[in-house]
């Protein structure tokens, strides 16, 4: 069943290995998990999962796999082990549910009767009081009651089990096949995170504490050191207004979300493509800051990230006074160039769709022009990136 289990994940876009596989198969046999599906849940999660934008697609799977657990099984003996249901019902049901039980004959009368009504039911059914079914008084089935009863298929309506833990899909805005959102952009851009030691010494250095004391003889020898910080620069130049206003709830979770998890962001937007200045404000309004400028503010170990739908007439990139808005003395193209060469490390992040790409010609010129460092604005996207601007 767990190579099939396996397999499943697989055929659902699960990144696991045959090396998972079998660190699972080895705790179960160590006795690590209870057997209840429940507990298996959890522990094949754990086992088989590496990343928490996984977590939706695992539950997913999961539950289509194991809704078979909730059919009615040919063999008791084997798919529903007497013991699992003795283990079950001391944990579900109260010491008054447990006397009732033994009173009407006890746990051995009652998986008598199960595997008896498993041979004769052949059929799904409903309501009353003796095939395995749903919403009746049976001792077998689900949305019923019974004080004496075997629950078939837990649901979230009944006792607390498992079908409510993977149904209750809580990680859906972390696959990182869906829309953008906030949570799942600041994941994204975590990989971009380098951390360092800067500043006052005001942490404690445990390891350093145990060694000096320990070269003390014993005597108490505090060792600090600076906080631990992101030390990342990251430079945001953004394309607003025309084409980009559909795009402006994806572009404020980024900002929002590069924000939070950059201490050192510094950010400028652009109009279609960038030219010998930019502005600071998003209504492209006030005081201009020429590009020279920021090239020279800002040293090359600024990560420089664009964003843009880089779609526009091809004269605004390639011709001099090619621009909508003045008469730009060099082409876009040489600017987009010019900032490439100082910021090494920099991408191009896109809204379209990547079958959008190849239709549009400025999309393609200006991949070039970024040394075909594009990418998609989606969680996978953003991944990426963050990994060709380490």
């Amino acid at each position: 069943m767990l190579i099939d289990f396996f397999l499943a994940l697989k055929h659902g876009g699960l990144p696991v290995s045959l090396t998972e596989h079998m660190d699972l198969l080895a705790t179960m046999e160590h006795g690590h998990a209870d057997m209840s599906v429940e507990q298996f849940y959890y522990l094949s999660r754990m086992a088989l999962v590496k990343r928490e934008t996984d977590y939706d697609r695992f539950d997913r799977v999961f539950a289509a796999y194991f809704k078979g657990l909730e059919k009615l099984p040919v063999d008791p003996e084997t798919l529903i082990p007497e013991e699992w249901l003795r283990r079950n019902g001391e944990r579900y049901l109260s010491d008054e549910d447990k006397a009732r039980i033994k009173a009407l004959g006890g746990w051995d009368a009652l998986m008598e009767t199960l595997a008896k009504r498993l041979q004769e039911q052949k059929e799904r059914h409903e309501g009353g009081n003796r095939w395995i079914g749903t919403g009746g008084t049976s001792p077998f089935g689900a949305h019923g009651y019974n004080p004496e009863g075997i629950r078939m298929a837990p649901t979230d309506k009944g006792q607390r089990g498992a079908v409510k833990v993977w149904e209750k899909r809580a990680f859906r805005n972390l696959d990182d096949r869906v829309e953008l959102g906030t949570r799942n952009i600041k994941l994204a851009l975590r990989g971009l995170r380098q951390w360092a030691r800067e500043g006052n010494e005001t942490e404690l250095d445990l390891d350093g504490t145990i060694d000096a004391t320990a070269r003390n003889s014993g005597m108490l020898d505090l060792r600090m050191v600076p906080e631990k910080a992101n030390r990342i620069k990251v430079l945001l130049l953004v394309d607003v207004g025309g084409s980009m206003s559909p795009h402006v709830q994806v572009c404020e979770q980024l900002f929002s979300a590069a924000r939070a998890e950059f201490k050192h962001l510094e950010h400028y937007y652009f109009h279609n493509c960038v030219y010998d200045y930019l502005w600071k404000d998003n209504t492209r309004r006030g005081e201009v800051v020429l590009t020279h400028d920021v090239m020279n503010r800002y040293g090359s170990d600024y990560k420089l990230i664009f964003v843009g739908d880089a779609t526009m007439s091809p004269y605004e990139v390639l011709q001099p006074q090619g621009g909508i808005e003045y008469f730009n003395e060099e082409p876009g193209a040489v600017w987009i160039e010019r900032l490439c060469a100082h910021f090494r490390r920099h991408a191009w992040l896109i809204p379209e769709p990547v079958h959008y790409w190849d239709q549009v010609s400025t999309i393609r010129i200006i991949k070039e022009l970024v040394d075909h460092q594009m990418f998609s604005l989606t969680p996978s996207g953003l991944h990426e990136a963050t990994k060709a601007l380490r």
